[in-house]
């Protein structure tokens, strides 16, 4: 059994937000995969509960007029994974959604639980932050458009105004065109397991492909929330594809992070995941692109 006080059920996205209105301190439950364990720990037992569950209008991607991707917050990890529009445009999306958890939990579990529950962990989230998402909060007083790089305020903390909910996660066409990711995450177990540090890197190349074009990097519990290494990113533009690339991005990676030590891994172990992730994510990405690291 689960300790929560309330189960309200919402029949739209106004009908959900007028519950939040009337009950700021409920809880949005969407999948559940996170917010069910908080209750059975304890820690959020005995709250209010609003679920979105039912509420297709918050279900699906698509491309908008101007090529912009919109993945409403609703949409699964499998669904992400499976979509022929991410397979299309956002593949390492579709990568990194694929590492959490079990097909159990990828089934239930969406990507806007994932970035609201604001843990630096996250998988979706270094993705989303290397792609400049922009996300959609609406409230009954309208709609606020919020870069996710300015999302998260904290550890756990992210910034949703009283009465606001996730309604939709934006990429632009001039952040996915001609791009191309990698994501890896590196934890204590290969399966069903958060990650220990993860990095989420893509590039867009010259034409010639011998030049970096745009690098865009970011990683997952390097810092208390998902963080852009902007060093990293600066160091690249324009820059050669060679051996000093790589040493440029790692090295410039560290100047961003800021790792800690845990039960699961040291600060200095982190430090060090920073640095060969980083290498390894762009040269993936680069070999993704059609290039190659010369010398």
């Amino acid at each position: 059994m689960y300790d929560f006080n309330t189960l309200y059920e919402a029949s739209s996205v106004e009908d959900a937000l007028r519950l939040k209105k009337e009950h700021p301190q409920a809880r949005i439950l969407a999948g559940g995969s996170d917010i069910l364990i908080g209750i059975r720990d304890g820690k959020l037992a005995g709250c209010d509960l609003i679920s979105i569950y039912a509420l297709d209008d918050l279900r699906g991607i698509c491309l908008e007029d101007d090529g912009t991707l919109l993945i409403r917050p609703l949409t699964s990890f499998t669904n992400i994974t499976m979509h022929p529009l991410i397979k299309e445009h956002l593949p390492v999306l579709g990568e990194a959604v694929d590492q959490i958890g079990g097909p159990q939990i990828r089934n239930i579990g969406t990507i806007g639980g994932n970035i609201c529950n604001g843990v630096t962990s996250a998988d979706s989230a270094s993705t989303l932050k290397a792609y400049d998402a922009v996300l959609e909060l609406t409230s009954l007083e309208g709609v606020r458009s919020l870069p996710y790089a300015d999302f998260n305020l904290g550890a756990g903390k992210v910034d949703l105004r009283s009465g606001e909910m996730l309604t939709g996660i934006r990429i632009r066409k001039e952040s996915w065109e001609n791009t191309y990711g990698n994501y890896i995450k590196y934890s204590m177990r290969r399966a069903m397991d958060i990650a220990t540090l993860a990095c989420s890197v893509n590039v867009r190349l010259t034409e010639d492909k011998k030049r970096i074009d745009r690098l865009r990097i970011a990683f997952g519990v390097a810092a208390p929330t998902p963080i852009r290494a902007f060093t990293a990113e600066k160091s690249a533009q324009g820059h050669l594809l060679d051996k000093e690339l790589l040493t440029l991005v790692s090295e410039g990676a560290l100047a961003d992070v800021m790792p800690r030590s845990s039960w699961r891994a040291s600060k200095e172990f982190r430090l060090h995941l920073v640095e060969e992730l980083a290498r390894r994510a762009t040269i993936v990405s680069i070999e993704k692109a059609g290039g190659n690291i010369n010398g």
